[in-house]
């Protein structure tokens, strides 16, 4: 199956270059749920590329009647972020015209929308497919004043006008993955919603970061929040429902770095994913995976209590015990003394899940992350 490929213009630079991104439609025979699939928000996040160009290999090979419904898939959908340098490294996690965590800009309809109840309570003798088109309609036309905002001769700053352009890809979708890595060396994980995480095992990753309070503000959230209060809204009037809406953040891998290992967990999970949303029929049966589910606060960053050079740090995916030593600090100083070793013990169990790549560290700069599980 040839998907249809569309360029859509993002920013027009000083020097007259144009930024695009560039989406893939797979539309299948028979109508049905759309998936959103995007890679790269952050710029040195690469691997989602790896996984997105390895999934539309894949689903070439299928015909039309192997998809029900669409697929849009997005790579690199941060242009701006992933030509960002700072000597040899990546950058792009933050806009450098505000500052901003590109990841922390989207709009959010739930908090905006004053007239939740009103509408809930209006809904009540529907049935959920109509619920859903009726409340995707007032998100459409509450976007559509973003859009007349963006149009007027004072317009808006640069974050606005990019969110737009990529929300506009998927306010309509069924399901949303939004691939990301660490920032520096990480386990392969997900971040999963409470109310969603029964579908956390068709992913197939081995970890996943329950998220119980939303901003709002981040990608998934942004799609996904909206929906969720709708439902709880619905639930105090007495009718319960669980929307077929779902959002997914992959964590895979490094940054800068394309791990062919992560990768393939992310194309593996991702595939499965779909079938068990009858997006893709595939030949084998959909398969899910045990999974530990994680607190985010249970999430223990460790600083540098003072400058120094990282060693005998322990490896990603080392299981450690309370007071057992996890790293190393050789610090120096300019006191007419010899260099220290300071040795750092871990203050919790769990696992080493993240790990800075840079092992020269200022006083409280990040060293590592132990999950406790």
């Amino acid at each position: 199956m040839i998907p249809s490929i569309s360029t859509i213009e993002l920013f027009k630079l000083a020097s007259g270059d144009v930024l695009s991104l560039q989406v893939y439609k797979f539309i299948g025979k028979q109508p049905g749920k759309k998936a959103y699939i995007q890679a790269n928000l952050h710029g040195a996040e690469i691997v989602g590329n790896g996984v997105i160009q390895q999934l539309i290999e894949f689903l070439t090979t299928l015909d039309e009647s192997q998809i029900q419904g669409e697929l849009w898939l997005v790579p690199v959908c941060n242009p701006l972020g992933v030509n960002q340098r700072s000597h040899f490294f990546s950058t792009g996690r933050f806009n450098n015209y505000d500052g901003k965590n590109w990841n922390r800009i989207f709009w959010d309809y739930e908090k905006q929308t004053e007239d939740l109840t009103e509408f809930a309570q209006s809904q009540i003798n529907n049935n959920p497919e109509v619920i859903r088109n009726n409340y995707l309609a007032k998100i459409k036309q509450a976007w559509q004043q973003e859009l007349e905002r963006i149009n007027q001769p004072s317009s808006v700053p640069i974050s606005r006008q990019y969110r737009y352009q990529l929300q506009s890809l998927c306010l309509d979708a069924d399901y949303l993955i939004d691939i990301h890595s660490s920032s520096n060396q990480a386990i392969d994980y997900t971040f999963g919603f409470k109310e969603r995480i029964a579908s956390a095992k068709y992913l197939l990753l081995e970890y996943a970061i329950l998220m119980n309070e939303y901003d709002g503000d981040a990608f998934d959230e942004a799609f996904l929040k909206p929906w969720l209060a709708l439902e709880k809204e619905l639930a105090i009037l007495g009718k319960e429902i669980h929307f077929d809406v779902e959002s997914w953040t992959l964590e895979l891998g490094a940054g800068m770095s394309m791990n062919p290992t992560s990768v393939a967990k992310g194309l593996a999970g991702i595939k499965n994913y779909l079938a068990s949303k009858q997006i893709l029929s595939l030949s084998q049966p959909v398969a899910t995976t045990a999974i530990t589910l994680v607190p985010k606060n249970k999430i223990n960053s460790y600083y540098a209590s003072t400058g120094g050079m990282i060693q005998s740090r322990l490896p990603l995916k080392t299981r450690v015990k309370a007071g057992e030593q996890i790293y190393q600090l050789l610090s120096f100083n300019k006191q007419g003394q010899r260099p220290e070793i300071i040795n750092v013990y871990a203050e919790t169990k769990g696992i080493v899940f993240d790990i800075s790549t840079n092992q020269c560290v200022n006083q409280g700069e990040y060293v590592m992350d132990i999950l406790d599980c």
